[in-house]
């Protein structure tokens, strides 16, 4: 008797390295200080500070967390005066956040 296997099924997979660098981009938002960055980043544009305060937070590390998700890609900064704005680059942190927000609730 034969039996399927994925050799012999059409399967649309993503290749290893592309999985790769999804899983480095997944674990960099898996933290709830940037979870909530990015969740207020979809809905404007932030400074540093603002974010820090809304995370109840150091200005210093919410700047380390931005600057983790920029090297990811999902940010990007823009310089208004002396102050920088951040806003997201990647829209589908937009899909991303909203099945955060549809299995663990919005406040």
């Amino acid at each position: 008797m034969a039996t399927k296997t994925a050799t012999t099924k059409r399967l649309r997979l993503t290749s290893i390295d592309a999985l790769s660098q999804a899983a480095e981009c997944l674990k960099t938002l898996a933290h709830p200080h940037r979870l909530r960055m990015v969740q207020m980043l979809l809905q404007g544009r932030y400074t540093v500070g603002e974010l820090a305060e809304a995370c109840e937070i150091p200005s210093h590390m919410a700047s380390e967390h931005l600057r983790l998700m920029q090297r990811c890609g999902f940010l990007t900064s823009e310089k208004d005066g002396r102050k920088a704005y951040y806003q997201v680059a990647e829209q589908h942190l937009a899909s991303i956040m909203n099945c955060v927000e549809q299995r663990f609730g919005v406040e």
